[in-house]
């Protein structure tokens, strides 16, 4: 049995970046509410 995770720097940036969020109805829902909450980062 193979590890499941390989981190990826760029690869995580780009499925869960701020840009990605920014870019989909929900995603724009999610920063609102992460703003909401005084959250000191909003996307990783």
């Amino acid at each position: 049995m193979s590890i499941t995770y390989h981190p990826k720097k760029k690869k995580r940036a780009r499925t869960h970046g701020f840009l990605k969020r920014k870019s989909s109805p929900t995603g724009k829902r999610i920063l609102a509410a992460r703003r909401r909450k005084g959250k000191k980062k909003l996307a990783p």
